[in-house]
């Protein structure tokens, strides 16, 4: 590989505008290809299989008309008042308006909810009213029968005993023989008590008949009673769900879409958010909600800018020159330009997030300063030392593009490592990165011996060129102190373990709408909602109640009502109101309310109760079973499964770490306390975010909002980037410690002149990729602003904290120990030359045999004629 490179470092220093013009030919190839198919970037994380997904898609099919999204928007008026009727007719004006439009399956006018809200109450108190109406008449008849029975069963004495006396004076009257005589008066008698009595049956059977009647009635008022008590049951649960404030100055406009809103196209949703800004109500503020007002970030801006500029001054204050500053971030531009407008076409094939294509442009923009740099470096070195242009361009190319070509290699499979994750978004993300970081190593060793061909000896200050030939180079004899090496080390464990300490209470989640920078109209939503309806009303969940099978109609609304009131009751839920029956009725769906805002760890745990085996346990609700879906529930989803894939894929990259150390370093020691100080850098760096975003420590001075979760993705973006970094700064580190001991230096002192050796690189290459980092800190996105500290954060504790203090401290607390390797490991490990220790032995003795006006060419013809060397590290 070395051999290439050298080869290549000539052809380009030979071919210097060939190889220049060809680079920006792919520039203009990559923007023409992004302007003709890219397409729209999102902001939706979506993932296969979640719980959340699978209750979604049976509710579309359960009840399609609330199987879809739904975003809000919201209204207040700007002075306070109470919104007038004019106000009141443009807003469902402008709710027409939106309904019309193709994507929209519905608008909820908010004040027509509220209107048909107060009709619906009006209406049952009305009929409250009949029902006690009808009470009292039934109570009134009731009353009347009772007391016609009782007359009726007087009368039926009365007319009973008159019958006894009768058929007494028919009895005499035949033992006395006068019957005959008698009869006819007996027989008027008898009529007339037969009379008496039909008239008494006559209305025993009208009582009766009211009796059913007042049954009848009493049914009914029953019926009646029970789909009241249902009414003011539902109207109650409600109260707390209401579209306009108590104040009459804040209302809630929702827009519904006939699918999920993970699965709505960002031109959709970009068409409702227009609609909205181009809608012009006088005295009205109208807030889209974060899920409407999506913007994409910037790639560029004012604050990467800055992070450039620190770099600039970096490369300036160490190469000296305007030329060689400018070298490294011309390499990194061209570079990064290419991989993103690469990047940014094909976001017109696959569904691709907007912070993909940032997170290529801020691991270009550093590395690709970064890698330049190294070349340039090493090219500058051997200029002052007295080699020729194109000799020392070739020479560093095939030594120190060596090392850029085997640390980008360890940042690409880092990065590519995320496809192991199965998250597909991540593999995504993670193989755009690597492609940024893969083109600014063929930028490094193509590009920049062109450039520095053109440049000449103007890489070096004019005061470095008078002195060409005759630097002389510090000499390290003595070792460092043992006592230093004590309490560098016990300083920097320290430091890392106290910054670690945050990193106990993480905490990862999704930024809401709470997060959003304050004069965004997403935040102002949100905080408008909080304000006038309560922090959960920004984050609804619904549910899914699966019902026991042959329920009637009202029988299932009975029991829906009795969910409702079971879950309402729990201190963590605002409000929960029934929304829909299947036609079955054994499946009701509710919306349920939190009392907290949806990033809250309240709603997490409400998440996971309403999923567990208790969520109801009411004997009322016996045999209910119930599921959750939602934004919320699906950025909780999200997370969780992200957080189950981060140990894997930490265990894959510290493992891979280890192996490469060991075949670089030809130790064991050595690979093991620089991965344990990568472990440390990692957990110091992301305790540095939950400070700032979670507990929210200097948080204005990072424009944070309101405290909230971590950043569900970071950690395991931060491993991959953060690992492939730190390999790049121990090898520029503890190669140079490997060589002074294999050439015969103590353990002790190898340690100290490799430090001194790639010292200062490591800290010129971590102050620019700390800028280019820190650089993205202060945009508008927060995703984007937490991946810019925790990469900032993690570079810098990593170089200066772990490979500049930390592991050299250790190596020499370990003394030869840090060397030692099993002869058997020894024999099957491949040897591996990164920094082209063999080449670079060769291209001298062949400048030696050929004199002193040996020439790379000379070296390229004469190589056959010299042995191979062995490795500096052997």
């Amino acid at each position: 590989m070395a051999r290439l490179l050298h080869r290549l470092g000539l052809f380009a220093a030979r071919r210097a505008k060939t190889v220049i013009a060809a680079w920006f030919a792919v520039l203009a190839i990559a923007v023409t290809s992004f302007l003709s198919f890219g397409g729209q970037l999102t902001d939706q994380i979506t993932l296969p299989d979640l719980e959340t997904t699978r209750v979604a898609d049976r509710l579309a099919e359960e009840i399609p008309d609330v199987g879809g999204g739904s975003a809000i928007a919201v209204l207040q008026t700007e002075d306070g008042a109470s919104f007038t009727d004019e106000q009141i007719e443009e807003v469902a004006a402008l709710s027409e308006e939106l309904e019309a439009l193709e994507p929209v399956d519905g608008v909820t006018d908010p004040f027509v909810a509220a209107a048909e809200r107060a009709d619906g109450e009006a209406e049952l108190q009305d009929a409250r009213e009949e029902l006690d109406a009808g009470r009292e008449e039934l109570d009134s008849g009731t009353e009347e029968l009772e007391s016609g029975e009782e007359q009726l069963d007087a009368g039926q004495d009365q007319l009973d005993d008159a019958q006894e006396q009768l058929d007494a004076a028919v009895a005499e009257a035949q033992a006395g023989g006068y019957y005959e005589a008698a009869q006819e008066e007996l027989d008027a008698q008898q009529a007339q008590l037969d009379a008496q009595q039909t008239q008494l049956d006559d209305t025993r059977a009208e009582l009766d008949d009211a009796r059913e009647e007042i049954a009848s009635g009493e049914a009914e008022l029953a019926d009646g009673e029970a789909e009241l008590e249902r009414g003011e049951q539902m109207l109650e649960l409600t109260e707390a769900a209401q579209t306009v404030s108590s104040d009459d100055d804040v209302a809630i406009l929702t827009v519904t879409f006939p699918e999920e809103l993970q699965a709505v196209g960002t031109d959709s949703l970009t068409l409702v958010s227009d609609t909205l800004a181009e809608a012009h109500i006088d005295g009205v503020e109208i807030l889209p909600s974060s899920e409407l007002n999506f913007e994409m970030p910037h790639l560029f801006s004012t604050a990467e800018a800055i992070g450039l500029m620190i770099a600039a001054a970096v490369l300036l204050v160490m190469l000296g020159t305007l030329i060689g500053a400018g070298l490294p971030l011309l390499n990194a531009l061209v570079g990064v330009g290419i991989g993103v407008a690469g990047t940014m076409s094909l976001s017109g094939f696959v569904d691709m997030m907007s912070v993909t294509p940032i997170l290529g442009l801020m691991l270009g923009l550093a590395v690709g300063i970064d890698y330049a740099l190294f070349i340039l470096h090493r090219h500058r070195t051997q200029m002052k030392d007295g080699m020729e242009l194109r000799d020392s361009i070739a020479l560093a190319n095939g030594t120190a593009g060596n090392a850029v070509v085997f640390a980008g290699a360890t940042v690409i499979i880092a990065l590519l490592a995320l496809n192991v994750t199965g998250i597909g978004f991540l593999g995504l993300m993670g193989s755009i990165a690597a492609a940024c970081v893969f083109i600014a190593v063929l930028m490094a060793v193509t590009m920049t011996p062109a450039t520095l061909s053109l440049a000449g000896r103007r890489i070096l200050a004019r005061r470095e060129r008078r002195y060409i030939g005759l630097r002389k180079g510090r000499r390290i004899t003595e070792p460092m102190k043992t006592p230093r090496a004590l309490g560098l080390a016990a300083l920097a464990i320290i430091g890392l373990c106290v910054l670690a300490i945050p990193t106990f209470s993480l905490r990862l989640g999704l930024p809401d709408a709470s997060s959003d920078p304050a004069d965004s109209t997403s935040y102002q939503a949100y905080q408008a909602t909080e304000e006038a309806f309560g922090a959960g009303q920004n984050g609804p969940l619904l549910l899914v109640a699966d019902l026991p099978e042959g329920l009637s109609e009202s029988e299932a609304q009975d029991l829906q009502v009795s969910v409702a009131q079971e879950l309402d009751a729990r201190d963590d839920v605002a409000a929960v109101v029934p929304a829909a029956l299947n036609e079955d009725h054994d499946v009701a769906v509710l919306q349920l309310i939190p009392d907290e805002g949806p990033a809250s760890e309240s709603v997490e745990q409400l998440v996971h109760d309403l999923r567990g085996p208790e969520a109801l346990t009411g004997e009322a609700v016996d045999g209910v079973e119930l599921s959750v879906a939602g934004m919320t529930a699906a950025n909780i989803d999200i997370s969780e499964v992200i957080a189950d894939a981060l140990p894997l894929y930490l265990v894959v990259v510290v493992g891979l770490s280890l192996l490469l150390m060991i075949m670089v370093f030809r130790s064991i020691l050595l690979p093991v306390v620089a991965t344990l100080g990568f472990v440390g850098s990692f957990a110091a760096g992301l305790g540095g975010v939950v400070a700032v975003f979670q507990w929210s420590w200097l948080g204005d001075l990072f424009g944070i909002t309101e405290p909230g979760p971590i950043l569900t993705f970071l950690p395991i973006i931060m491993v991959g980037i953060l690992f492939g970094l730190a390999m790049d700064y121990q090898l520029f580190t503890g190669s140079g410690m490997r060589e002074a001991y294999a050439h015969g230096d103590s353990a002790r002192l190898a340690v100290r002149k490799g430090l001194h050796a790639g010292r200062s690189v490591v800290t010129a290459a971590a102050l620019i990729m700390g800028s280019v980092f820190a650089g993205f800190i202060f945009t508008d996105e927060p995703m984007v602003t937490s991946i810019g500290l925790a990469l900032a954060l993690g570079v810098l504790l990593d170089a200066f904290v772990v490979r500049l203090v930390l592991v050299p401290a250790l190596l020499h607390l370990a003394g030869p120990a840090a060397w030692w390797l099993p002869r058997w490991l020894d024999r099957i490990l491949p040897d591996v030359d990164v920094e082209g220790s063999a080449l670079e032995r060769q291209v001298l003795e062949v400048d030696e045999w050929s004199g002193a006006g040996g020439s790379a060419d000379a070296a390229e013809q004469d190589s056959s004629r010299v042995p191979e060397t062995a490795d500096a590290g052997r």
